[in-house]
């Protein structure tokens, strides 16, 4: 059945969503990180877990985007950031089978960016994720180790169909193996399996590129003291790394000096 959603917002620390609850199922995979409420723009990335707002970019600079070290206001209805180059303002409300969460983009004309909901998920070794057979999938070289065949000399990317681009099955999470691979899936909506519980995300925006991030990390990550992290991203965008987009794979404003979106999520449990 579809039950609605529980959100909690720390608008002084990023705008992050720390948990995502439908009944006594908590989604939201969330990590001790004290050192997160002292960090400013400029300071490396701190991983505390649950659903980060990335942009302009998720990797390169500044690591995980500009918005996740500093506080957001709230306006009327909405939680707002402002940043050198462009405001972002999120507008949250639950429905009956989940939650959607409105964005608009403010900035100047032609502005780049990519965005994520780099949502970390607390999964079991039994989750699984659901997306459109055959989809193109863009793969990082943290997987080479992983692909059949050799990596192309420098190539940012390589390429394949899913759920196995490169012979890699990706659409199992599975129990920690000392891996971690990031993928950019050609999609707009994906739906996690965890036993009897789903989770349905679902991405909207004219004119812009849509992807479905996957972030597989069963222990590979980081090099010293790796723990699991298991992101399922709805993106604007094709790519991890702004720096690396070609034409078509960042969204971009348009004349009107705005870009809107909306993320749907939608709960399927078996309690209530």
């Amino acid at each position: 059945m579809t039950v609605p959603l529980d959100i909690v917002i720390d608008r002084a620390h990023g705008g992050r969503w720390t948990s995502l609850r439908a009944g006594d199922r908590e989604w939201l995979w969330r990590r001790d990180a004290p050192e997160r409420e002292k960090s400013v723009p400029g300071d490396a990335f701190v991983d505390a877990g649950g659903l980060e707002e990335c942009i302009p970019t998720v990797r390169g600079t500044p690591d995980h985007g500009d918005v996740w070290s500093r506080p957001w206001t709230r306006e009327g209805e909405a939680d707002v950031v402002r940043c050198d180059r462009f405001t972002l303002a999120r507008t949250v409300r639950g429905t009956t089978g989940g939650a959607e969460a409105d964005y608009v983009l403010t900035a100047d004309a032609g502005f780049r960016f990519v965005w994520a909901a780099h949502a970390l998920l607390g999964l079991s070794d039994e989750a699984r994720l659901h997306l459109r057979e055959g989809a193109r999938t863009r793969l990082f070289p943290e997987a080479a180790p992983l692909l059949d065949g050799v990596w192309p000399e420098g190539a940012p990317w390589v390429e394949g169909n899913w759920p196995a681009p490169g012979g890699l099955g990706l659409d199992r999470f599975g129990p920690d193996d000392g891996t971690a691979v990031g993928a950019v899936v050609d999609a707009s909506h994906c739906c996690v399996h965890d036993r009897a519980d789903r989770l349905s995300l679902a991405l909207e925006a004219v004119g812009q590129p849509l992807s479905i991030a996957l972030w597989r990390n069963l222990g590979g990550f980081p090099a010293r003291d790796p723990y699991r992290s298991t992101g399922v991203e709805p993106m604007l965008g094709r790519v991890f790394d702004l720096a690396e987009a070609g034409p078509g794979d960042a969204a971009r404003v348009p004349a009107s000096g705005e870009v809107r979106w909306r993320l749907t999520l939608t709960t399927h449990c078996r309690c209530a």
